[in-house]
């Protein structure tokens, strides 16, 4: 079986996320880098070529173009302008938005019918946009979401309690950006509620930590790429290998008309189910603004 993936924009994202697909045993067996620098990928086709050799996946890596997306499985697009210091990724949204029409329209044309991956910020606004652009099933596109934001969250909780994250049950949803917030109502510990861990302040500072840890990076490195991409793996290969996993991706609303992240089951499909958890009456006020945020940036485009 072929499971072609085209990755659309080879900055720090793109290329992070491909080297993490070389390091791991993964289903894709074909990469595709497409980018307006195409010098520049020739030199990253090269650079990961000379990875295979010590790879644990056997893997075709190429410098293409939009007529090789008509039988990818899976294109991802993390093209568009960086989120830079100072800036919100909702300022973004003007910069990004005229740049996705232009990718989704050629990759349509090239007869493409599989599934579109967004990594591009603002994130829920831009996989809407891809959504609408593309004219595909609302289960065929989705966004990187918050499943990044979860595992800082549950990275944080590990080294904050001493238990592995992988035992820690825990979501961010909503939008990805200032508004997500955790709902703490519905985290457990290896089967035990949160407040036999935490108190009010420390789920306070860490939710505070969670949504400010991409500005923390920027501030220091400028620019955040190494989670991303290991997410999109993990999302990758939850589609390619019809896992049915859940995972915190921006995904279609249908009641609000907009992508937004909540835990979804993820399988060859893309996003199989929604799933609605339940929410105390503070945490319905915190969905609904971030809902209204969403909404708000799609209506001044």
């Amino acid at each position: 079986m072929n499971n072609k993936v085209v990755i659309i924009g080879c900055g720090n994202v793109g290329m992070s996320y491909a080297y993490a697909l070389l390091n791991q045993k993964t289903y894709v067996n074909e990469l595709v880098l497409i980018d307006v620098n195409t010098k520049k990928v020739e030199g990253e086709v090269m650079d990961l070529n000379h990875c295979l050799a010590y790879s644990p996946s056997k893997i075709t890596i190429k410098l293409g173009d939009y007529k090789d997306c008509k039988d990818a499985k899976i294109v991802v697009i993390s093209a568009g302008a960086n989120q830079n210091v100072g800036e919100t990724r909702m300022d973004l949204i003007h910069k990004n938005s005229k740049i996705f029409k232009s990718i989704v329209d050629n990759v349509m044309s090239s007869g493409f019918n599989g599934i579109f991956l967004v990594a591009t910020n603002p994130l829920d606004i831009m996989t809407y946009l891809t959504y609408k652009y593309s004219n595909l099933p609302t289960n065929k596109v989705l966004g990187t979401g918050t499943t990044l934001d979860t595992a800082r969250l549950r990275y944080l909780m590990s080294e904050k309690i001493g238990i592995s994250p992988t035992s820690i049950e825990a979501f961010v949803i909503g939008e990805h950006g200032d508004s997500e917030f955790i709902p703490w109502s519905n985290v457990s510990i290896a089967l035990k509620g949160i407040d036999e861990y935490l108190s009010e302040e420390e789920k306070n500072k860490l939710e505070v930590d969670v949504r400010n840890s991409a500005y923390e990076i920027i501030n220091r490195k400028g620019a955040t790429y190494y989670g991303i991409g290991m997410c999109l793996v993990r999302i990758t290969e939850a589609i390619l290998g019809d896992e049915n996993l859940v995972l915190s991706v921006s995904a279609y609303d249908k009641e609000n008309n907009i992508y937004i992240s909540t835990p979804a089951i993820i399988n060859k499909d893309g996003v199989k189910e929604k799933i609605y958890i339940p929410l105390t009456a503070e945490e319905k006020e915190k969905i609904k603004y971030s809902i209204k945020c969403i909404k708000d940036a799609i209506n001044s485009l």
